[in-house]
């Protein structure tokens, strides 16, 4: 990441992009255009000094390069653009989230014999959306997938929260996720669903090689009893501290590196 070497052409000036959102903060506004998947139209950057920052140098330089508006903004205009968001002073307009299609992801699934792939049931935040998929990205996983609906999109707040990182993910839509993770299975995948209850065993117990799947449920709820009912295992973080509570974003962060950890 932080290269462009992914690159596509991107509209001029005066072939401005209609509708889209903003994107902004530093790394995910360079990571979007790194990773080259989104049209993108104009982008907000602070006054130009001979001295500025490497990073918005950097950014400059390649908005420059593609033809995009570049503006300056006020900071309490930029505050509202973002909805005060943390933006660093930089925002990009773009069209909005590149999803995928799932059978993109099955297929891909279907052909690596250590596919990664992560379900997200209903979760509300983006903050843990973001954090998920900063460290899905991380890990080299095969793709996401989360419910059309009552769950948080890759909205520009949880791009933000990923520092970027959900610019280079896979990233599919569904309508039905006990379904999409039985097609999943079809495609050779073992789920472990992160979840309390007498059925559950320590997350270092779980073999985790091969194929697997990796189902992270909603803040609170927890896992939906019907994807809970799909999953070939369930999986418990020891808590001795007695706080029977943990972030779904650090849990699923916990058990992705154990995944990492034993594939070596």
């Amino acid at each position: 990441m932080g290269n462009y070497k992914n690159t596509r052409h991107h509209k001029g000036p005066r072939e401005l992009v209609t509708g889209g959102e903003w994107i902004y903060g530093r790394n995910p506004v360079e990571e979007a255009l790194a990773a080259g998947r989104r049209t993108a139209s104009e982008i907000v950057l602070p006054p130009a000094f001979p001295d500025e920052d490497d990073q918005i140098a950097r950014i400059r330089a390649e908005a420059q390069s593609r033809r995009l508006v570049v503006r300056t903004m006020e900071r309490d205009q930029l505050d509202r653009l973002t909805r005060f968001g943390h933006h660093q002073g930089v925002a990009l307009k773009t069209t909005g989230y590149p999803y995928v299609g799932f059978e993109d992801i099955v297929d891909e699934a279907r052909d690596d014999e250590n596919a990664l792939v992560v379900v997200l049931d209903h979760l509300e935040d983006p903050q843990n959306v973001g954090s998920i998929l900063r460290t899905a990205c991380a890990v080299g996983a095969t793709g996401v997938v989360i419910p059309e609906d009552r769950a948080c999109g890759i909205t520009p707040a949880a791009v933000r929260a990923s520092a970027g990182g959900a610019e280079h993910l896979k990233v599919a839509h569904v309508v039905n996720l006990p379904r999409a993770i039985e097609d999943l299975k079809e495609a050779g995948l073992w789920f472990t669903g992160l979840d309390f209850g007498e059925d559950a065993k320590p997350y270092t117990k779980v073999d985790f090689r091969g194929r697997v799947g990796l189902v992270i449920g909603a803040e609170g709820a927890g896992i939906s009893r019907l994807v809970r009912e799909k999953c070939d295992f369930v999986a418990v973080l020891p808590m001795p501290g007695g706080f029977e509570s943990l972030n779904a974003g650090v849990a699923a962060g916990i058990a992705m590196y154990e995944i990492l950890r034993q594939r070596g």
